[in-house]
């Protein structure tokens, strides 16, 4: 499992074995079944996810009761309630496991130490917080800019394996459409 970690952080920045290590000293690891809740909203996070396996959905659940999906998280992405985490608030999404699922975390005091200490730590966070912004400010144009059907299409172009993996239920939540639009769409 750590190779994995590994793996990911030097896409962006090399590492020797020492820092390595120094930086995995920073993270712990769990362990999640399908249909568990990794963050419930209403409780305090703790933690930044980094998926190793499995697969997740974050969901803001609205005042009527009404699930609405936020994002998926599966392998080699982050996940968290980060406004939640960063200005140590309750949460107000929950992140729930969709498959069985391992996860390294990192807590914020353990990822600032990480920044203030090793500058290729804070170029990798930095990498991808950009990286989750754009696709944040992506997903944010499609749905002010695009009908059901691009919508639908953009989302089969950039992770096609979602299709395979999540209910059309959810990715119908996720697009901002009716299950029936939805299967109309995908014929």
């Amino acid at each position: 499992m750590d190779s994995v970690l590994r793996e990911h952080i030097e896409k962006i920045v090399p590492l020797t074995d020492e820092e390595f290590v120094y930086v995995r000293s920073h993270f712990s690891t769990k362990k999640y079944k399908k249909h568990q809740f990794v963050i419930q909203a209403g409780e305090t996070v703790h933690y930044a996810y980094f998926v190793v396996s499995g697969l997740l959905k974050l969901v803001h659940t609205d005042a009527s009761g009404k699930e609405h999906i936020v994002a998926f998280a599966m392998e080699d992405w982050w996940e968290s309630d980060f406004k939640a985490l960063y200005n140590q608030e309750k949460a107000s999404m929950s992140l729930i496991c969709l498959e069985d699922t391992e996860l390294f975390c990192i807590a914020v005091d353990d990822y600032k130490k990480l920044c203030a200490g090793m500058h290729k730590m804070e170029h990798f966070f930095l990498e991808k917080a950009n990286g989750g912004h754009i696709g944040s400010q992506q997903r944010i144009l499609s749905l002010i800019t695009s009908n059901a059907k691009e919508r639908y299409e953009q989302l089969l172009e950039r992770y096609p394996s979602l299709f395979q993996r999540v209910p059309k239920s959810m990715l119908a939540s996720y697009l901002g459409v009716s299950r029936e639009t939805l299967s109309r769409l995908s014929n």
